[in-house]
Formats: C-alpha cells, sequence, structure tokens
C-alpha cells in the first residue's frame, strides 16, 4: 500500500493558513478514505500533503480560511476528534501541488509500535521547561539531521540520521545503555515522539517523556524570554523555518540538497540559488548542476507566467 494521488496547484492568493495535524486512529478502509479526500480537495483552495493509512492521518495543507475549515469539519466528521492539530500563516503559498498519499504508516519508523496503546509521558511547554533544565535528563532530538541545523533545544543530542527509519538503529546503540534514565524526546509537531516514545518502552525503557505538539506548539505559546529553544524550526513548506509566535524565520532551503541557510551561507560563493549551497556543492557533478539550473529556470517561467 504506497500510492499517491495529485491534485492541481490552487489558484494564488494573498494570504495563507497552514494546518498541520495527526492522529492516531484505527482506519477500517484508508483507499477509500484517500478518495474521498481526493474528491474533496477538488472543489476547494488547498495545497499540502495529506497522508492516510490504517494507522490514522497525517499531514500539512494550506488553503484560504474556507478550505481549512472545510477539510478540518471533513476530518472531524469522519472521526479525528482527537487531533493533533495547529494553525500558522504563510505570506506566500507554501506548496508547489495537493498530494494525497496513501501509505503503510503516517509516519515511517519501519518498526512496529502501538503508539495508541504504549505511549510516554505528555508535557506541556512548562513543564517541559522544568524536566529538560535537569542534570539527569538525557535529551532527544528525534528529527533528522538537516532539522536539528536549522535549531534544537539546548543541550538536545543529535542522533544524526537522515530519515526516522534510522532511529531504531540510534536507540540500539546509543541508548540501549540508559534504561534506567529519564529520556525526554521532541520533533516538529509531535507524531514522530509518538512513536519514538512508543519504541523505548517497548524496549524496556522506564521514564519516556514528550513534548506535547511538538516543537510548533511550544513555539505558539512560550514566549521568547522564558524559551529553551535555540534558533529556528525546520517546517516542510515553502517558509523554510519559524521561530517564536510561529514567525517566519531567516533560514532559506536549498533547493538542491533541501538543507536550510543562514543568510550568511546564502551570501557563500558555494550558493546558487536551486542548484548548490556549501553543503552539497562539493556533492553533485556540473552534469548534475546544469540539469537543476534548466529546472530552476522552468520553475521561473512557469512563475511569470502566472503573473
Amino acid at each position: 500500500m504506497n500510492a499517491t494521488v495529485e491534485q492541481l496547484a490552487p489558484v494564488e492568493q494573498a494570504n495563507w493558513v497552514v494546518a498541520a495535524l495527526y492522529q492516531f486512529k484505527e482506519v477500517t478502509n484508508a483507499a477509500d478514505l484517500q478518495q474521498r479526500l481526493l474528491d474533496l480537495v477538488k472543489t476547494i483552495n488547498l495545497c499540502g500533503t495529506l497522508i492516510v493509512a490504517d494507522e490514522g492521518i497525517n499531514g500539512t495543507v494550506a488553503g484560504d480560511r474556507h478550505a481549512i475549515d472545510t477539510i478540518h469539519q471533513f476530518l472531524l466528521q469522519e472521526g479525528f476528534n482527537a487531533m493533533e492539530y495547529k494553525e500558522s500563516e504563510s505570506s506566500e503559498k507554501p506548496f508547489r501541488k495537493m498530494k494525497i498519499k496513501l501509505k503503510k504508516e503516517i509516519v515511517t519508523l519501519g518498526v512496529t509500535v502501538k503508539p495508541r496503546d504504549l505511549v510516554g509521558h505528555y508535557l506541556d511547554p512548562k513543564e517541559w521547561n522544568e524536566l529538560i533544565a535537569r542534570d539527569d535528563v538525557i535529551l532527544v532530538d528525534t528529527r533528522n539531521d538537516y532539522e536539528y541545523k536549522a535549531g534544537t533545544f539546548k543541550g538536545a543530542i543529535d542522533p544524526k540520521t537522515e530519515t526516522f527509519r534510522e532511529f531504531p538503529e540510534y536507540v540500539k546503540k546509543e541508548l540501549e545503555q540508559h534504561k534506567d534514565k529519564k529520556i525526554a524526546m521532541f520533533c516538529t509537531g509531535g507524531i514522530r515522539c509518538e512513536k519514538s516514545t512508543s519504541l523505548l518502552l517497548q524496549e524496556g525503557f522506564d521514564e519516556v517523556y514528550h513534548l506535547k505538539g511538538g516543537i510548533l506548539k511550544y513555539l505558539e505559546e512560550t514566549p521568547a524570554e522564558e524559551s529553551l529553544w535555540e534558533g529556528e524550526c525546520f517546517v516542510f513548506d515553502g517558509r523554510t523555518a519559524v521561530t517564536h509566535g510561529m514567525e517566519e524565520g531567516q533560514n532559506t532551503k536549498c533547493h538542491a540538497c533541501g538543507w536550510p541557510l543562514l543568510p550568511k551561507e546564502v551570501e557563500l560563493d558555494s550558493y546558487e540559488h536551486g542548484v548548490s549551497c556549501v553543503y552539497c556543492i562539493d556533492k553533485t557533478s556540473e552534469q548534475q548542476k546544469e540539469g537543476f539550473r534548466m529546472r530552476q529556470s522552468q520553475i521561473a517561467a512557469a512563475k511569470r507566467k502566472r503573473l
């Protein structure tokens, strides 16, 4: 079960409401839900990605107020009434297309866990600050290496994973000997920690905690002067990263390799928009770079056509 259906990009508009959501819930016919979602998004101004699986739904979508309210109400009527749901805004269209994906997992860990039945202790931002300030807590960032680079919590460990599938191996190699310690984990919106905490409990860890609502909820609710967050939070849309109050950050994305770049890194000679940056310039051939340049010229031409 792994299918993707794409919808044509919606028309341009002035402001975009961005909704990030997920819920682990048994879905009796995921393919049918995918089709009904496809039928719905054909009628509203929406872009982004939704992942549907037997274990639930996950995704981030953007649109006008009517479109976001419509998709939200549809999911509530489908029984997703305990969603982790967060809204923010974007000044530009965050996604090129609307995709409805049918997968085996709504977030791919590659190991069978039971996030609906076995999950760590949820902590709100204030409780989280109190816990991670302690010196007997191991704080683990469950996100990937490029996300960690944009920003993380003070003192957090970087597992140096390129995908979430690598996290179980990290646990075996680096955390196995700390089963008696307090383990605190966090991710962007909370979904990866639903599975990572379930994994650790399944493996015999005693005290496992995670940040409810993830970094996005923390940045939304925590004043900058009380925050233990450092840098910006990488997001999987056109904004690249956000900061406190869910304001758009200063990072931009290298469209060749996907890594977030600070303004000073964009000024380096290694940076060419859509072609290379300091992190990938030596990893691609000149032939590949020429292909990237052609792609960028096509994107620029398409934008001029819409104006």
